[in-house]
């Protein structure tokens, strides 16, 4: 998962202390983009994907790790950040079902950001998310940015820092913040709540 969220939420919510590793990817890979683990695969942008669509991937890909911001987004502000050309959701499509997603921020120029990225639960441990890495930092380097840029935490999937890194991605910054868990989303087990 990119897209380890945290940030400002309203004030009925709770939070806990977590960990986030912001990492860079400065040059394009040298490897060639790696095939495709098996057959029955395919990578599609959702241009521009609904927002019940949307929501579902966020949900289905971002729940096990806390994902919340783009929870907190009204449908109007959802669609808004949807219909930017600027933001690709890109989809793996595995046997014509969702298996995760990869969200190229490019509102920032010359930067992109890989802003969300994982497996559906049903997904995980094929060798499809470092498949799917793999083909999202090769497509993001084809408009030659400055840099590729994400961040994780430590709510996240327990090997996303060392992936990350194995494909290429440096740790230029680590904070510890508080993330925001809006009513109804439970606190992660083994983590303290705070305020």
């Amino acid at each position: 998962m990119s897209g380890a969220d945290s940030g400002a939420c309203p004030d009925d919510t709770r939070s806990i202390e977590t960990v986030v590793t912001y990492l860079e990817m400065t040059a394009p890979p040298a490897q060639p983009p790696r095939p495709a683990p098996r057959r029955g695969l395919e990578i599609r942008r959702a241009w521009p994907p609904t927002v019940s669509f949307y929501r579902y991937l966020y949900a289905a890909v971002g729940e096990p790790w806390t994902w919340t911001v783009r929870r907190r987004l009204s449908d109007a502000e959802l669609a808004d950040v949807l219909r930017d050309p600027r933001v690709e959701v890109n989809v793996l499509w595995a046997e014509g079902v969702p298996a995760g997603y990869a969200e190229l921020d490019r509102r920032a120029p010359p930067e992109i950001e890989l802003a969300y990225f994982g497996l559906t639960p049903e997904f995980i441990g094929q060798g499809l998310g470092a498949y799917l890495l793999d083909w999202a930092i090769h497509h993001a380097w084809r408009t030659r940015p400055r840099r590729l840029w994400l961040h994780t935490c430590d709510l996240d999937h327990p090997r996303a820092l060392e992936v990350y890194q194995s494909h290429g991605f440096r740790i230029y910054d680590r904070r510890v913040t508080r993330a925001d868990l809006p009513p109804g989303v439970p606190v992660p087990i083994g983590r303290a709540r705070s305020a």
